[in-house]
């Protein structure tokens, strides 16, 4: 993208503000930001958990935040899905079972970054980080296999929630079909 995606502004709020929002909207037991390290735009007071090493990606974040968790579940929401809706999110909550993570499927593919995970990944993704493949895809696949995720088929008007900004284009044409930035 070649800046910080979460200081992008869409409809004149940055993207870190809008999915803090979003998530707080949800009343969450605890509310944390993943990164690296912490970010300038990190508002006072919100913790920042650390990733877990070794750097893998958002793998490396989501086993920092499992390792940290004391709810049921962790509601992961990337950064930059600035189409996410509290309506969706309120869905997938719903359909959460005790004991199990939930992963949206678009298509054939693992929505990883947009899901909510149990205290019972804890172990996989601890174990993913040292895999070859630490993809997500893999761990997502892994949960699935031993039986402690569930996942839920996208509907073709929820696949936009989950489109993501990787590079200035995608900026470019979510900005322009909302009329600006």
């Amino acid at each position: 993208m070649g800046t910080d995606k979460a200081t992008l502004c869409i409809a004149g709020q940055p993207l870190w503000r809008r999915q803090l929002n979003l998530l707080l909207a949800l009343q969450p037991q605890n509310l944390w930001i993943s990164a690296r390290s912490v970010p300038p735009w990190c508002p006072e007071g919100l913790e920042v958990v650390l990733d877990s090493p070794p750097s893998r990606g958002p793998l490396s974040g989501i086993s920092a935040c499992l390792q940290r968790l004391e709810a049921p579940h962790l509601i992961v929401v990337a950064i930059d899905m600035p189409q996410m809706t509290l309506e969706h999110l309120s869905k997938l909550l719903a359909l959460v079972r005790p004991g199990r993570s939930l992963l949206p499927m678009n298509g054939n593919y693992f929505e990883p970054t947009c899901a909510i995970y149990s205290q019972s990944a804890v172990p996989f993704a601890a174990a993913a980080l040292n895999e070859p493949d630490a993809s997500l895809q893999r761990f997502c696949q892994k949960l699935t296999i031993e039986n402690v995720a569930d996942s839920c088929l996208l509907r073709p008007e929820e696949r936009p929630f989950y489109h993501n900004l990787n590079h200035p284009q995608d900026f470019d044409a979510l900005t322009d079909r909302q009329g600006g930035v």
